[in-house]
Parts: C-alpha cells; sequence; structure tokens
C-alpha cells in the first residue's frame, strides 16, 4: 500500500486562528477516510491543502508522480453562462462519455432531470450542486476529496453515492476523503476518520460508530489524568496560598513547580448542551387533518391526506426532494391553506417552526446577535436553574465575542443554532423542523439530538439525515406521489418502497469496502446502535402509555352497566391496552439486557 500524498509538519493560520499546527500525515491507497470536526476547525482548508488549490503557511506537500487529485468544494467554480453538458463532462465529445456506461450512469442519476443545454446561471442552488457532483464523480482521478457531498441530495440519492463511492476503487487502490456531517454516510461508506480540532489531526480507526467509541474512551482516559493533574494542582495552590512571608522561605523548585501546573491549566471546552425548556401546556387536540390537498396549477402536490396528530407524538417525514414535504408542513401549521379539505388545529398549540431557509432570520439579517436576543425574556427556567438568553446561547457553542456581530455574518451552523434556540426560547409546545441539521458539524448535532430527546412536546421532523431521523423520531411517515404512508419499517422500508416503485435507487453493491477489514467490529456498534434508539423509543412510548389502563379503566366503571356491547368494547381496549404494554416490556427488556451485554 504506497503512499498517494505525503504532508510533513504543515501549519495553516486564518485571521485570528490556527486551523493546522505543524501537522505530518499521508493518504496511502486504499484510504476511505471521514473528516469531521466542529464548524471552522479546519476541515475545508485540509482538503483545499491536499488538493493542492491552497498553500499552507508552513510545510511541505508531496505527491507521488502522475497522479491525479479530484475535489468537491463548498462551491462550485462554474460560469454562469456555462452549459449543464460544459459544466458535466467539459470538452469531451458525446460519444465518448455516452459509450462509457458508468458515466451515463452518473449523469442520468444526478442530472437526468436538468436540461443538458441550460445555463448554470439559470439553475437551482440544489441544480448546481448536482451538477459540480456529476462533474467530479465522471472524471478519473487516483484521489478524490469532497466536501458535504450529501448536501442538496435527498434520501434516495444519498444511498446511491454511497454505494458508487462504495465501489469505486478497487480494494488497495485510489484514495477518498469525506468531509460530510451525515454519520450513516460516514458509516456506510469509510474505513478510517481524522478528526480536525485545536490545530491537530486525530486519527482513528473504523466508521463514525467506531469513532465515538474511540472518542469517549479518550476522553475517559483524558479525564483521569486531568482529574490528578488537578489533584496535584490543588495542593500546590493550598501549599502556596500560606501568605506571601511563608513563601519566601519555601524552597524554589516548588514555586516553580506550581507556576508550571498554573500555566498548563488548559481552557474549558464550550459547555453545548441543553436540556429541557419549559413549554406551553398542550391540550388533547393537537392537529386533525382530513382528506386534505394542495395543487399548483395543474400540479397536484398532496392528495387526500388525513393524519391526526396527538399530544407528545414524534413523527418524522420522508419523502425525495419536491415530493411536497415544507408544503404539508406549512399546511399543517396553518402557514397555507389546503386547495381541498380541513386542517383543525387545538386551541392551545403554539407552533415553534424552523424553515430550511430561516426565514425569521433573514428579516433580522441586519440585526446584531445581541439585539434579536434582547426581544426574548430575560430568565428561563432549565432544568431548575435561571438562564438568560446570552447563558442559552453559550450552551449552544457560542462564545461572548459572538454576540455583538450582525447576522449575516455568522456562519450557517451558527445561524442554524441560532435559530433553533431562538424557536425553543419562544416556548412552543409543538416543534416543527425542516432539515435542522444543515451546516451543523457531527458534535453539534449530537447536541441537537440529546436536546430533542428530552423535548417533552410534539415533534414534527423532516430531513435527509437518516441518523437523526431514526434517533429522535418514533414514526416515520413517507411522502410518495402526493400521498402520505406510515412506514413502520423507518427509513430502510421508505426506500424499499421508492424501488419498488421504479426509483434509481442502486442495486445491492456486489463490492463492500466496508467488508474487507475486520466486518465483526464494525457490525457490532452498528447493531448496538439500532438497539440503543429502538431500545428509547420503546421508553418512550411506555412512558406515555403508562397511563393509559387505568384512564380505559375509569372509563370502563362509568360506563353504563345496562349496555353490554359498550362495556364489551371497552373491556376489549383495556386488553389490547395492556397486550401492547406488555409485549413493549418484554422487547424493553430483552433490548436492556442486550445492551448490558454488549457494554460489558
Amino acid at each position: 500500500m504506497g503512499i498517494l500524498i505525503g504532508c510533513e509538519l504543515v501549519s495553516h493560520e486564518w485571521p485570528g486562528k490556527h486551523v493546522l499546527v505543524d501537522q505530518s500525515f499521508g493518504v496511502n491507497e486504499g484510504d476511505r477516510i471521514g473528516v469531521v470536526g466542529r464548524n471552522g476547525d479546519g476541515k475545508s482548508t485540509l482538503l483545499r491543502i491536499l488538493s493542492g488549490e491552497l498553500e499552507p503557511d508552513q510545510g511541505s506537500i508531496i505527491y507521488r508522480g502522475g497522479i491525479t487529485v479530484g475535489i468537491l468544494g463548498q462551491d462550485d467554480s462554474f460560469s454562469d453562462d456555462e452549459t449543464v453538458a460544459h459544466a458535466v463532462v467539459g470538452d469531451t465529445p458525446e460519444y465518448v462519455w455516452a459509450s462509457d456506461a458508468t458515466k451515463r450512469g452518473i449523469i442520468e442519476r444526478l442530472v437526468g432531470d436538468v436540461p443538458w443545454g441550460a445555463r448554470i446561471g439559470d439553475l437551482s442552488g440544489g441544480q448546481r450542486r448536482r451538477c459540480d457532483l456529476a462533474r467530479v464523480l465522471v472524471g478519473s482521478w487516483d484521489v478524490l476529496l469532497m466536501d458535504e457531498p450529501t448536501n442538496h441530495l435527498d434520501l434516495s440519492a444519498i444511498t446511491w453515492l454511497a454505494a458508487h463511492l462504495k465501489n469505486r476503487f478497487p480494494p488497495e487502490t485510489g484514495a477518498l476523503l469525506l468531509v460530510t456531517h451525515d454519520r450513516w454516510f460516514l458509516d456506510e461508506v469509510c474505513l478510517n476518520m481524522w478528526e480536525v480540532h485545536d490545530g491537530v489531526i486525530d486519527p482513528f480507526e473504523g466508521g463514525f460508530s467506531a469513532y465515538i467509541q474511540q472518542r469517549v474512551e479518550r476522553d475517559r482516559q483524558a479525564a483521569v489524568i486531568e482529574e490528578r493533574r488537578q489533584n496535584t494542582l490543588r495542593k500546590e495552590l493550598n501549599w502556596l496560598a500560606h501568605g506571601a512571608q511563608a513563601r519566601t522561605s519555601k524552597p524554589r523548585f516548588r514555586v516553580e513547580a506550581a507556576r508550571a501546573l498554573l500555566a498548563d491549566d488548559p481552557p474549558l471546552r464550550n459547555p453545548i448542551e441543553l436540556k429541557r425548556m419549559a413549554v406551553s401546556r398542550l391540550g388533547k387536540q393537537v392537529i386533525e387533518m382530513k382528506e386534505v390537498s394542495v395543487r399548483y396549477g395543474s400540479d397536484e402536490v398532496l392528495s387526500d391526506i388525513s393524519w391526526l396528530i396527538g399530544p407528545g407524538d414524534r413523527y418524522g417525514i420522508l419523502g425525495e426532494n419536491g415530493a411536497g414535504k415544507s408544503t404539508l408542513l406549512r399546511v399543517m401549521t396553518g402557514r397555507q391553506l389546503p386547495t381541498r379539505g380541513t386542517v383543525k388545529i387545538g386551541k392551545s398549540v403554539k407552533f415553534g417552526f424552523m424553515s430550511q431557509q430561516l426565514d425569521a432570520l433573514g428579516e433580522k439579517d441586519d440585526w446584531r446577535v445581541s439585539e434579536l436576543l434582547g426581544t426574548f425574556k430575560r430568565r428561563y427556567v432549565v432544568d431548575g436553574k435561571e438562564q438568560s438568553p446570552e447563558q442559552l446561547l453559550e450552551r449552544m457553542g457560542f462564545e461572548r465575542r459572538d454576540f455583538p456581530t450582525f447576522i449575516k455574518s455568522l456562519s450557517g451552523g451558527q445561524r442554524r443554532r441560532l435559530a433553533l434556540m431562538c424557536v425553543l426560547m419562544s416556548e412552543p409546545n409543538v416543534l416543527v423542523l425542516d432539515e435542522p441539521g444543515n451546516d451543523l458539524d457531527t458534535d453539534m448535532l449530537a447536541v441537537m439530538e440529546d436536546l430533542l430527546d428530552t423535548w417533552p412536546g410534539t415533534l414534527l421532523l423532516v430531513s435527509h439525515d437518516r441518523y437523526l431521523m431514526e434517533r429522535v423520531t418514533d414514526d416515520q411517515f413517507a411522502l410518495i406521489d402526493g400521498h402520505l404512508r406510515h412506514v413502520p419499517g423507518g427509513v430502510d422500508e421508505y426506500l424499499r418502497l421508492l424501488e419498488a416503485q421504479g426509483s434509481r435507487l442502486p442495486s445491492k453493491p456486489q463490492l463492500s469496502f466496508n467488508n474487507v477489514e475486520k466486518p465483526s467490529s464494525r457490525l457490532t456498534n452498528i447493531e448496538r446502535r439500532e438497539a440503543k434508539k429502538r431500545f428509547d423509543a420503546i421508553s418512550r412510548k411506555l412512558d406515555k402509555l403508562s397511563s393509559e389502563p387505568d384512564r380505559l379503566r375509569k372509563e370502563l366503571a362509568e360506563t353504563n352497566a345496562s349496555d353490554y356491547e359498550a362495556l364489551l368494547a371497552k373491556q376489549a381496549e383495556i386488553d389490547a391496552m395492556d397486550q401492547e404494554i406488555a409485549l413493549l416490556e418484554e422487547e424493553w427488556l430483552e433490548l436492556s439486557e442486550r445492551l448490558e451485554e454488549s457494554a460489558v
């Protein structure tokens, strides 16, 4: 396994921040590396340095002779007057690329719905991004660098892309580096991980799940070492604190040792967790849709949808790009009237709505963050403690120096975190999130998931991030051809439905790089993750159902004793509820035992 790109003592600095400091590393044949880290820590900079687009401030980059490097950046370099055809295949004659089945398939899958002769400047942002992705994939590269390749792709396209990348290079040839916040994608495609943080690159074996386990263990060991150091520090500080007069007689080496400990004291990381906030009281009725249809001109986007959403329900909505998911959310929340049918919203419902475009922030681009925070009440109770809006925002990864910043100057991830915090500070009881994970790094996605796990109200989520979807929702519904249907099997069942309907999904790949090296540990990680997700969902459902048997028995006692049919019907409800709870408890116990065994 030879080296393709070698980097020695590489350093790079942006104004006010060192993103890489004296880092030596290499990209080898057969590498399939996922690059993770917080927003702004240097992931995109690393890819640009490896591609040769950016020259580092210090250090050297050495390429094996004759290799080619392709990069998908966050922004394309197309001209607005360029045609789609030229943007994707350049000056390559049609008979050349069209005779290659792989290239033809890439073009059809990614830009088959885009006119081949259209101007790039006339395309939507999503279409333009897919053109750039197709450009990279039809090229022949020894090293492929991709920055957020899943952006603007729906679930079926993401699944196709994962299958393509896993089979793009034969084993032990070529190299692939990915920057993405999609954790399922990282687990599916990558064999190793690089974490970029604080100017260094830390390597980890395995995909995202293995990386998380190793990072937890690394942090645990670091915590033990730090605790020992802090104990020593406290002793030395106590020793130094006996007054100036006493210190003059102490051995000089003890004073210097104590000062060295103080000098090495590391800055604390931002505490970026946020737990349950108060919500407005939610009544029994939340949303009821009856035979709802929405038509734009001759196109019917939603067709005869009837759906009942109750308090505490946690539903995910799946669908391809353009299927009508955002329209459905607007209709459900009363922001758009249906063409036909009725939507009833409970009187006590208070929506917290976060759109893909962050509409609420768009109107306040010229505001400073501090001005926006000033529009909210000054105190919130979180976990029994009073917190100001500024303190809450700090717990979402902001720093005090960010508060005077204009909203239009924030990064995409900062804007999305700010928007989510503003939604929560309005204290809604129904949370409606349309692609909330866009622009967030993997750490912030985990923070958001922990927050949503403890959300006490109703949750409606639209997302192409299957990890997020399956983690925080209990049930998923698919919007296909304007109709809504429950998919008990989650994302996998939804993808099977699309495949059955003739969507252009990939066939099962014949070769998976994930199976080349030690598949057993990865399989265990994935199984544990799925078991934990199901365990959490059952726990929430059992909490929700815990009071139902008593409620039904009370209704039975209040039923007219002479109404034999009503008594039988009510008893049947009680029996069904008892059976459902018993089955859930049995599965809960089984999963609990499995999780305990795998943790040993």
